[in-house]
């Protein structure tokens, strides 16, 4: 059976956490306090080291999902997460404007830890192609990368997420091996 590492990463309060609860098939693993700064206003409590979980897609493929902190004060378990990762989420609420701050540096830390796909993750958002609109436009991602519609709770909508960034490490890994020699 092979296991994938997948890293759900995005800023405080996207929806990482509750993203994970909905899909994972086992209890989740989670690390969240209570916000402790000036962010309590938004959300009472924060992960502060990571979520963990589990999906089995068939009896060859298990995914086991790692949450990220969304807070840049516990950014250094970024780059520990991403180790061995094979491609990684990162997940938004275009609704907050105020995060599309910590989005890009997110996106930029991870692009800088390992050349693998990834998928933008819109959640919280009422109207599909707008949230896509503003999410490409505030990263200035290119038209090549997936932005993709969520509700982080809903188990469907959950699953299609994974599913797109699945088919894009397929993708990936094929086009890898048809330019390689040999």
């Amino acid at each position: 059976m092979a296991t994938v590492k997948v890293v759900v990463t995005g800023p405080f309060a996207a929806g990482k956490t509750t993203f994970i609860r909905t899909v994972s098939e086992i209890a989740v693993i989670s690390t969240e306090r209570n916000v402790t700064d000036h962010s309590a206003e938004k959300k009472g409590r924060t992960t502060v080291a990571m979520d963990f979980g589990r999906i089995t897609i068939d009896e060859s493929l298990v995914l086991y999902l790692f949450g990220t902190p969304g807070q840049e004060r516990f950014d250094f378990m970024w780059e520990i997460l991403s180790e061995g990762m094979l491609g990684f989420i990162l997940l938004l609420d275009p609704v907050d404007k105020e995060s599309f701050e910590d989005a890009r540096k997110i996106l930029n830390a991870f692009l800088g830890y390992g050349d693998v796909p990834f998928v933008v993750a819109v959640n919280k958002h009422d109207d599909d192609e707008a949230g896509a609109a503003i999410a490409r436009a505030e990263l200035a991602l290119a038209d090549s990368v997936p932005i993709v519609p969520v509700d982080a709770r809903d188990l469907e909508s959950v699953k299609g997420v994974l599913l797109e960034l699945l088919l894009l490490v397929v993708k990936t890994r094929e086009n890898q091996q048809v330019l390689s020699p040999g």
